[in-house]
């Protein structure tokens, strides 16, 4: 829901017995939760005209500030990873590993492959006890909806790698889709904490209200999990004991479906209407449970090929495409451009 466009004309008033205010316009600070009492930053441009935003809190990430990470030393694997990828999530540019002894191999490996996983991260700095690693992306670059329809693609192409596994082919790109698809998704999960901080951002990256953040994060959460579904498919229907045949399982069938529900979806949450999202609710909530019901008619021979928790994962991907037409339904009300007509009427 975008906030209303507020009078550009402010009277100056007085305050006090040597200064003068200006008003904040209602819907502009309701927006940004701004209360009595909060901070507002102002920078002055060149012009002379005024920029202002609210106070970032306490410890909020600072820009030009790396995120410093000091030990003893890193034995344990997958700690350096995790803290790489965490503070490039929140928003950190710069990060700087530092130990007392120095980094072992393993662990300098694990720094240079965390980074390959990072889009736009690179080691810019390299010491036996010191490690610096910079992100070179520009956020305003990375639009919210052209993030959203890249994961789109690429979850059709992990559905495509399982149809390809069930007419006797062999999965090309699961890795390199595992991969891409956390690349995506951490990509996306730092703009949104970006945007939370920089309401200009914010604006200029798809998100006018800044109240749609939370429900951006939301959308993420969920394309997180129809990333790990559908990557739980394509592993079940390699890992079975042999491979279910396209003429034994409905499987063929929920995937075409799915794979169609999922663009669908995509679309209505990129252009919401009411009358679309409420149909791809319906369709989405009967293919979740079409895909339960099948599976629990499986055969015993088609269940140890692993085509039973592959059709309840794709069940849940259904569900998890439901909760998302869910919200396109809401985005559409907000934007209340559409009616749902009655067709009993």
């Amino acid at each position: 829901m975008a906030w209303a466009t507020p009078n550009r004309e402010r009277r100056v008033l007085k305050a006090g017995h040597s200064s003068i205010a200006v008003t904040l316009p209602k819907p502009w600070a309701e927006a940004m939760n701004l209360r009595p009492g909060d901070l507002i930053v102002f920078d002055q441009n060149e012009d002379g005209t005024l920029y202002l935003k609210p106070a970032p809190p306490p410890g909020t990430v600072t820009a030009g500030v790396p995120y410093l990470v000091q030990a003893h030393s890193f034995d344990a694997p997958g700690v350096l990873e995790r803290l790489v990828s965490g503070a490039y999530r929140v928003g950190y540019d710069a990060i700087e590993i530092r130990a007392e002894v120095p980094l072992s191999p393993e662990r300098l490996e694990e720094l240079q492959q965390t980074a390959r996983r990072l889009l736009g991260v690179s080691v810019v700095a390299q010491d036996p006890n010191r490690v610096v690693l910079q992100n070179f992306v520009d956020p305003s670059k990375y639009e919210l909806p052209q993030l959203v329809q890249r994961m789109k693609m690429i979850l059709v192409a992990l559905i495509e790698e399982s149809e390809a596994l069930l007419h006797g082919g062999r999965p090309k790109r699961s890795t390199s889709l595992a991969e891409e698809t956390n690349r995506v998704l951490a990509l996306l999960v730092r703009q949104l904490s970006l945007a939370s901080r920089d309401w200009s951002l914010a604006r200029r990256i798809g998100s006018p209200d800044a109240r749609q953040l939370l429900e951006w994060r939301v959308v993420v959460y969920a394309l997180e999990e129809l990333g790990t579904l559908f990557g739980e498919v394509l592993r079940e229907l390699q890992d079975g004991v042999g491979r279910p045949s396209a003429d034994d399982t409905p499987l063929p069938e929920l995937l075409v479906q799915l794979k169609a529900s999922l663009k669908r979806v995509v679309e209505d949450l990129m252009h919401p209407s009411l009358p679309d999202a409420s149909e791809s609710v319906t369709e989405c909530a009967q293919l979740g449970a079409s895909a339960r019901a099948s599976a629990r008619k499986l055969k015993v021979s088609a269940r140890k090929t692993g085509a039973y928790p592959a059709m309840i994962a794709l069940g849940r991907g259904a569900d998890c495409l439901a909760f998302l037409s869910r919200i396109a339904l809401d985005r559409a009300v907000s934007s209340g451009t559409g009616t749902v007509l009655d067709a009993s009427a």
